[in-house]
């Protein structure tokens, strides 16, 4: 129960800082957006339709065509995503004066915005409907960012738009949308990004102790050889979180400083001592 209430506020919060970014910065200064919340936009523009409506309508076209798409949860959260969206998006309309009329800064800010508010969405387990659930759905299969997703979807849209807001506007709009698209990556997978460690040293025995015993960290021992030498290796791969790092540099260092270290970026970590 703690669980679903927790994924609500987040639905709820994420709608409410979405519609925000639409209403208060995309649409004052005549900006498009991707996917379905794009076409409400231009639909606004041209026949002053209310874009919390025509979203509401679009998105249950959507569900009731795809509902059997994603599984029971995603689904459920995804209606709630669709539902709050779209009351914030008619609450909120035309209620404030915008607040910048500069078209740059209306584009920075606008990204972060919707990115930030489809990102706490996605982190519930739901999406805000539209291009988000063909985008969860890449992920799931395709292994996509949804991000990346996302912004492949809004490509499409956005170009359509620039027949009715122009190419300036058009352009303009490609800032709030790549912006968007990185801050949703940044608060799905950036909230949670790991670095993982291979480390190739004389030494292994002695770092995996240090490792296990004063940082509290899990190891696993690899074994294999070298490619010239055929001579045996012992390799340490470690899952740490990033502000641990400096820690396990400085660790290798004063224990091995010949060791050979390789460190990479981890999006996501599933399992015991992670995320399940």
């Amino acid at each position: 129960m703690k669980e679903h209430v927790k994924n609500i506020l987040l639905i709820i919060a994420g709608a409410f800082i979405f519609a925000a970014g639409i209403n208060y910065l995309a649409i004052p200064n005549k900006l498009s957006e991707g996917g379905v919340i794009g076409i409400t936009i231009v639909t606004y523009y041209y026949w002053g339709w209310s874009p919390g409506v025509t979203n509401f309508i679009i998105n249950a076209i959507l569900i009731v065509t795809g509902y059997r798409l994603l599984d029971k949860r995603s689904m459920v959260y995804t209606i709630l995503g669709i539902l709050f969206c779209s009351l914030f998006l008619y609450l909120t309309e035309n209620k404030l004066a915008p607040v910048t009329t500069n078209p740059l800064l209306a584009a920075i800010f606008a990204g972060l915005l919707v990115g930030i508010g489809i990102g706490l969405v996605f982190l519930s387990g739901g999406t805000t409907g539209g291009s988000a659930i063909v985008a969860r759905l890449f992920n799931k299969y395709f292994g996509w960012t949804l991000g990346n997703a996302m912004l492949i979807f809004d490509i499409v849209v956005i170009m359509a738009s620039s027949f009715i807001i122009g190419i300036e506007k058009t352009m303009y709009t490609f800032i709030a949308v790549y912006i968007g698209a990185r801050t949703v990556d940044y608060i799905v997978d950036g909230l949670n990004t790991k670095r993982a460690i291979t480390i190739i040293s004389a030494r292994t025995e002695a770092i995996a102790a240090k490792i296990t015993g004063e940082m509290k960290r899990g190891a696993t021992v690899l074994h294999g050889h070298g490619a010239y030498t055929g001579a045996p290796k012992e390799v340490l791969y470690v899952v740490i979180g990033k502000q641990e790092l400096m820690r396990l540099k400085s660790l290798v260092q004063e224990t091995d400083p010949e060791a050979f270290v390789v460190i990479h970026e981890v999006h996501e970590v599933l399992g015991r001592g992670f995320s399940k």
